[in-house]
């Protein structure tokens, strides 16, 4: 497909893994929205009632589980092993710099911080201890002109240890687009995996400091309790559903081009072909990554301490088949992008021990992702040469 058909067109799902390549072109039929908690039986209900057409949806759950998700079937489906190319930046097209508003500002995020952290400590009496509240923040961005999303993609698939999406949004014009590292669950027959990730820390050039870095993620007890606490969340959703629980000994380091990740790959088998992977991952979103422990009362804690609508920021982008198998992600280090307006996110982990200036610098480098595929800085000024 031609670079301006990518630009253009309203319903594109694309889904770049190192497994393989989807991608979806137009819409056939839409499912019914709804929250996260009928998706299930939402799905099911639709390839009960449709027989013809492509044997799959696609599309995005957004953050609370509450709001309305957008799947759909497509129109059409190919699968076709990516090359990603040397494209142009967006940023790279003038000398002209881009408008840039941070949205909480960092001064207000880091108020926000110092007020989880006094939130948690203020429940510790309670029965429902506040033990983390992932807060986020955005960059709204105005370009001067159209994002070619042709040429993001290619960009964010040049990292491949991360899958590049792009998952169209409910009105027709805009999508979210990002790189995720994180697997939230897929389902082939009855075999399932998620692959959490929890505690991070920024990558260096300098390959000396790059190295502390990455010792001082392995070796920090608070993101080492952050994990624990992700992982124990998620076998704990999944024991009612699965047997065969695996979780190997010890995290695992996660290197993308610009941060380093603990994390943990989790298997278990299913004890009902009836539970799909759309139902799995309802059931599992949002793990404490994105929302923090316990899930209700952080959620809560969110809604009263961030400053804007996350949409589909820290949702679920994927696809469920016919038969129940799919793949979903965490989207993570992603923007909304329509026309020449880009929203981009990043979040942090708040946990007791957290510092306000870390947390900021946790989501500059997270933003990183994004604004390099852009070809632009945090301050909206281009970028012509961005190490990986």
């Amino acid at each position: 497909m031609s670079s301006d058909f990518h630009q253009h067109a309203p319903n594109v799902f694309r889904l770049l893994t190192p497994a393989g390549n989807l991608t979806a072109s137009g819409l056939k039929r839409e499912l019914e929205p709804g929250p996260a908690s009928t998706l299930g039986a939402r799905v099911a209900s639709f390839f009960a009632q449709h027989a013809d057409g492509a044997d799959r949806l696609v599309g995005a759950m957004p953050f609370d589980r509450e709001a309305r998700d957008y799947l759909y079937q497509p129109a059409e489906l190919s699968f076709a092993k990516f090359q990603p190319r040397r494209a142009t930046r967006a940023g790279d097209l003038g000398s002209q710099p881009w408008i840039v508003s941070a949205e909480p500002p960092a001064e207000n995020y880091g108020a926000a911080v110092t007020r989880a952290l006094a939130m948690m400590e203020a429940s510790k009496s309670s029965a429902e201890e506040l033990r983390k509240i992932v807060l986020s923040r955005s960059l709204a961005i105005t370009a001067p002109q159209p994002i070619d999303r042709e040429a993001l993609m290619q960009h964010l698939s040049q990292d491949t240890s991360v899958t590049a999406f792009q998952t169209p949004l409910p009105g027709g014009t805009a999508a979210l687009m990002g790189a995720t590292p994180e697997l939230l669950v897929s389902r082939e027959g009855r075999q399932v995996v998620s692959h959490p990730l929890a505690g991070s820390a920024r990558r260096y050039i300098d390959p000396v400091r790059d190295r502390e870095s990455a010792r001082w993620l392995e070796n920090s007890n608070k993101n080492q309790r952050e994990h624990r606490e992700v992982i124990e969340a998620i076998t704990d959703l999944l024991a009612p559903y699965c047997t065969d629980i695996f979780i190997p000994d010890g995290t695992t380091l996660r290197a993308t081009a610009t941060m380093w990740h603990l994390g943990t790959r989790i298997t278990a088998t299913l004890k009902s072909d009836d539970t799909s992977a759309a139902e799995l991952a309802a059931l599992l979103h949002p793990t404490p990554a994105v929302c923090g422990m316990p899930r209700v009362a952080s959620a809560a804690a969110i809604r009263e301490l961030e400053e804007y609508d996350r949409g589909f920021y820290a949702g679920a982008v994927g696809w469920v088949d016919r038969s129940g198998d799919g793949e979903w992600y965490v989207a993570l280090r992603c923007a909304e992008v329509n026309g020449c307006n880009v929203r981009v996110y990043s979040g942090a982990g708040i946990v007791p021990g957290s510092e306000p200036e870390a947390e900021i610098d946790e989501t500059s480098a997270k933003f990183l992702a994004m604004l390099s595929a852009l070809g632009i800085d945090e301050g909206g000024y281009p970028l012509k040469e961005i190490a990986a």
